[in-house]
């Protein structure tokens, strides 16, 4: 049994429920298959400001403006000796409503993003598997997509034909993983163990939502601390995993250690009470080393993954997915499903990428702070605050790095491969 589709994406995360409802609103047969139904647990919980914009073309900002998200207005920043910085406010440099952003449940906001693509046309299939990525030879270096064979329960598998297949599987990184395209970025090998929290403190006023960042007393390390809403906190430490994982004890024993040195969090968790289970997630912070091929793409973490550092994940997600749907419907108006073609967007994403791990590493580098890169460079605060907010994308924002290298090194962008020509027969 076979059915044709125009465009199929694989997974209904942020990423895949963006490029499929961009692709249906331009009029495209598309289908998203997601093999859980939600809503199901998800970290990655605080946006950047600059998702605005990518809300406003899903038609999702009356959803997040009546949603009981927490409202974010800044990010802050507390030293392994528990100082807190000055709060780096959003709306600084651009008094506009897109300076404010959410701390999402992402239960809850993905849900609502898959519920988006299905009323602007996408057809949703949940509970679905994807058994195989169908490829055959293109004539280049890497195969060409030509569709998918899924598998569904009480049902025999079923191949989709598309002219596009998006894969944006998240971590899983089905076709990345597939075709050996994704490199492991050395210097970023990160564990994090997280749970949530009833009871402990929050800033008052504007500061309410705020997300900090706490160093660890050494600075091998750091802690989210993200204000969800119904007095729940989103708490979890990051840093290298043999000293998070290894000679331990239960990730349980280790986060209530972690908490309890943690200089900054003094105050902050005398009331509270764990309410959900310690997870962990270990070694990420990759990218793949194409975002496209023959009649494929891979969006959001299915391309690559940042240290989470500074909330950058879903920001990302959706905009390598609005960035992916604009080259897909323009393919299916010049009838161009080459890799050129998919992946002209590639290489201002990952400009984009390298600026925000430049930040990633500068906060992992000892010694340094950006209160004191501020203090030193007070030109360029609103540049920092605006590297937060997630403008990336910029030329300008470029000048902030020259600065900052006089401080300290700045890593090596990872690069982004061209596709090789067809063989001339």
């Amino acid at each position: 049994m076979s059915q044709t589709y125009d465009c199929v994406v694989i997974g209904g995360g942020p990423a895949g429920s963006t490029v499929a409802t961009l692709v249906a609103q331009k009029g495209h047969k598309t289908l998203l298959v997601e093999r859980t139904r939600f809503p199901r647990f998800h970290i990655g919980e605080s946006l950047m400001p600059e998702t605005y914009w990518v809300f406003k073309r899903l038609n999702m900002l009356p959803k997040m403006k009546a949603s009981h998200f927490v409202k974010k207005y800044s990010v802050q920043f507390t030293n392994a000796s528990g100082k807190d910085s000055q709060p780096f406010y959003f709306d600084a440099k651009v008094p506009h409503e897109c300076s404010q952003t959410w701390q999402i449940v992402r239960s809850e906001f993905d849900q609502m993003m898959l519920d988006n693509a299905a009323e602007h046309g996408v057809e949703v299939w949940s509970e679905t598997n994807v058994a195989d990525v169908l490829l055959e030879p293109s004539g280049g270096d890497l195969p060409k997509a030509t569709g998918v064979v899924v598998t569904r329960p009480g049902e025999e598998p079923r191949t989709i034909n598309a002219k596009v297949v998006v894969d944006a599987t998240g971590t899983n990184a089905l076709l990345s993983k597939k075709l050996n395209i994704r490199k492991r970025d050395p210097m970023l090998r990160k564990a994090a163990v997280f749970s949530h929290y009833r009871g402990a403190r929050r800033d008052e006023g504007k500061n309410e939502g705020a997300t900090l960042v706490l160093a660890t007393p050494n600075q091998d390390g750091w802690f989210w601390y993200i204000p969800l809403p119904n007095d729940i906190v989103s708490i979890g430490v990051v840093g290298e995993p043999e000293r998070l994982l290894q000679n331990r004890g239960t990730p349980e024993q280790v986060l209530e250690e972690e908490i309890r040195n943690c200089r900054g969090l003094e105050g902050r968790m005398a009331n509270a009470q764990r309410v959900a289970e310690v997870r962990v997630l270990s070694d990420f912070s990759y990218r793949a080393t194409r975002c496209a091929g023959d009649g494929w793409v891979l969006v959001g973490d299915a391309f690559g993954f940042l240290d989470p550092i500074y909330s950058s994940g879903v920001f990302l997600a959706m905009k390598s997915g609005q960035m992916a749907a604009d080259a897909i419907t323009e393919a299916f108006a010049k009838n161009d499903f080459s890799a050129e073609q998919l992946g002209k967007w590639g290489p201002e994403l990952s400009e984009g990428m390298q600026a925000i791990r430049k930040i990633v590493y500068a906060y992992y580098t000892k010694g340094f702070s950006f209160g004191r890169f501020v203090r030193a460079f007070p030109e360029h605060q609103h540049k920092i605050t605006e590297l937060l907010v997630g403008d990336v994308f910029r030329p300008e924002i470029k000048t902030v790095f020259e600065a900052l290298e006089t401080m300290i090194p700045l890593p090596t962008p990872i690069p982004l491969e061209s596709p090789a020509p067809a063989a001339v027969s």
